[in-house]
């Protein structure tokens, strides 16, 4: 299902790194995420909610852009 605030994510399996870019255009990166979190999120009914619930405060990250 399509995101409101979530443009496109782009997942590394071997870096366990997951890219997030947002409708706004910024973009962050999320470290030693699991291939399973990657999945739930791309399953996910609202990612939005779920990369609140589930991502952010739970992994280092960095803002790219």
């Amino acid at each position: 299902m399509p995101s409101s605030v979530i443009s496109e994510m782009k997942y590394d399996p071997v870096q366990f790194t997951l890219r997030v870019q947002f409708v706004s255009g910024l973009i962050y990166e999320y470290q030693k995420v699991p291939l399973e979190v990657y999945q739930a999120i791309r399953e996910a009914f609202s990612k939005g909610t779920f990369l609140n619930q589930n991502i952010k405060g739970n992994y280092d990250f960095k803002k790219i852009r």
